[in-house]
């Protein structure tokens, strides 16, 4: 079951009841590495959050937002899910921007997502994912979804968020912006034929029922830590 998983990791998520949920972020620098050693504005990651409709079993970092979602991520590596996330519930929905930013279509991968998945006992055959569906939008009104085919609780998950590992963290210089090293999950424009996006749509898939009793630290949805942009409007 993947709630046991959950139970003994560091990824471990609380659980709640399901309603919509509304936060604005602030624009602060986040001093996050760039791959040529340098430094990232706010706006190559999340500035706001322009909606949340939480799933059953959701909650786990809402006390955070909008935070929690700003700035790089804390990638927790193979072994561990990072616990600076917010989780999205069973079919949950989260909408965000980066502005004044926005993603443009440049060579290869443009924005990467970052969820908290990790190696079961460190076998990379045997991933704990809670995959999600990514879409993007220039005017927050018409989308256009990367093809998520996630159909069973066994990768892969071809264009879903949330199954791969994330190793970029503010504490060991790797660049979020680099997709040969961040991890996470890497996503190109040109794969859907868009040009430019200002939003990103992510919608939970997993469709689980919640454990009884929730009070354990379950999780049963995608669970975001961050997106970088790696192709900049405002680079």
């Amino acid at each position: 079951m993947r709630w046991f998983y959950a139970l003994a990791a560091v990824a471990a998520l609380g659980c709640s009841s399901s309603g919509p949920e509304q936060s604005e972020g602030a624009d602060a620098g986040f001093g996050a590495p760039a791959v040529d050693g340098g430094t990232l504005p706010a706006d190559r990651f999340i500035t706001k959050v322009v909606s949340l409709t939480r799933g059953a079993c959701s909650g786990y970092g809402l006390e955070n937002m909008p935070k929690v979602v700003e700035g790089p991520p804390i990638g927790g590596g193979a072994d561990q899910g990072s616990k600076d996330v917010v989780s999205l519930g069973n079919g949950g929905e989260i909408v965000l921007s980066f502005e004044p930013n926005a993603i443009v279509d440049g060579d290869g991968v443009d924005f990467i997502v970052f969820e908290n998945p990790f190696f079961i006992g460190g076998n990379p055959n045997d991933i704990y994912a809670e995959p999600g569906e990514v879409s993007v939008s220039d005017d927050g009104v018409s989308w256009t979804s990367f093809p998520c085919t996630q159909t069973t609780q066994n990768p892969p998950y071809g264009m879903c968020a949330g199954w791969h590992p994330v190793y970029s963290n503010p504490d060991n210089g790797i660049s979020p912006i680099d997709p040969k090293t961040a991890g996470g999950d890497a996503f190109d424009l040109a794969d859907i034929g868009v040009k430019r996006a200002r939003y990103v749509r992510i919608v939970d898939k997993v469709i689980e029922p919640c454990p009884e009793g929730g009070d354990a630290p379950i999780t049963n949805g995608f669970d975001l830590d961050a997106i970088a942009i790696v192709n900049a409007a405002l680079p």
